[in-house]
């Protein structure tokens, strides 16, 4: 089966979306929690919003991964860079279900009901203070990680596009690479 040199638009417009979408919802997260700000009310309002939309992007973007076809990483990559990316990216998955799981139980302990578009979602425990800060502090060390992860993302996407210069970088990017890069045969270790 032949693999493409670029990944297919649909994920390709996916992952830039869902990665502003998540560089905002880090930001915004820490700054309610440095701040008591008259603001925070209307944040933590689109923190929420925002969270449930990202959740259902994620299913998106594992829908059409698991529908698409994806370049391979050329034969000039490391076979432990290979197994690091695959496991980096299986990470972002779970962090991103987790992320917003983790979020609609600590509101749900808090006695706060997640209203959405006009619509409120199930309660699916009860108000509980030892279980929202569980819950809590669970999405704090979700985001401490998913930080860690986006700058590990950011750092091999920059060194594959300005160091390597191997295509890896384009074939998401703009969706463009040289053939002379694309790995034809299996990986070397």
């Amino acid at each position: 089966m032949n693999n493409p040199a670029v990944y297919p638009l649909a994920m390709r417009v996916v992952h830039w979306l869902m990665a502003a979408l998540i560089l905002s919802l880090l930001f915004v997260g820490l700054s309610m929690v440095t701040s008591l700000g008259a603001w925070q009310d209307t944040l933590l309002t689109w923190h929420k919003m925002a969270g449930l939309v990202a959740a259902a992007a994620v299913l998106l973007r594992i829908a059409i991964r698991l529908s698409a076809r994806t370049p391979q990483l050329p034969n000039s990559v490391p076979l432990w860079q290979q197994y690091v990316a695959k496991l980096t990216h299986l990470a972002f998955y779970l962090l991103l279900l987790l992320m917003p799981l983790s979020g609609y139980l600590m509101q749900n302990a808090a006695g706060r009901p997640l209203t959405v578009f006009g619509g409120t979602l199930p309660t699916l425990g009860p108000t509980d203070l030892a279980w929202y800060g569980f819950f809590r502090e669970l999405h704090a060390w979700f985001s401490m990680f998913l930080i860690l992860l986006v700058i590990m993302h950011i750092s091999a996407a920059l060194y594959h596009g300005l160091i390597k210069r191997d295509g890896v970088f384009n074939s998401m990017a703009r969706g463009v690479t040289t053939s002379d890069n694309v790995a034809t045969t299996t990986p070397e270790k």
